[in-house]
């Protein structure tokens, strides 16, 4: 049964990510861009979530993480560019 939900997950997340990636190269807009590569970094941790429940391995977990870390960082860099329009102090 969760075998069954591992893999319709897999594919849910799959095609969402494959959407926002294609958003990525479409968006009109920088800021367009910005969300879809957050959105595709967010995929690809749940997937590596998904993964790790599937293996039952935790080095999986570990790295998703350190994915999702290195999203809010870029969207609190990207924030602050587009509000101040500088990235320092």
């Amino acid at each position: 049964m969760i075998e069954t939900a591992i893999y319709i997950l897999f594919a849910v997340y799959g095609l969402s990510g494959l959407l926002y990636f294609i958003r990525l190269l479409r968006g009109p807009t920088v800021v367009d861009s910005i969300l879809a590569a957050d959105c595709v970094s967010l995929d690809v941790a749940l997937i590596a979530l998904l993964l790790s429940i599937y293996y039952r391995n935790s080095f999986l977990a570990v790295g998703a993480l350190f994915l999702v870390l290195w999203a809010f960082i870029l969207d609190v860099f990207a924030a602050k560019y587009l509000t101040r329009g500088e990235v320092g102090t």
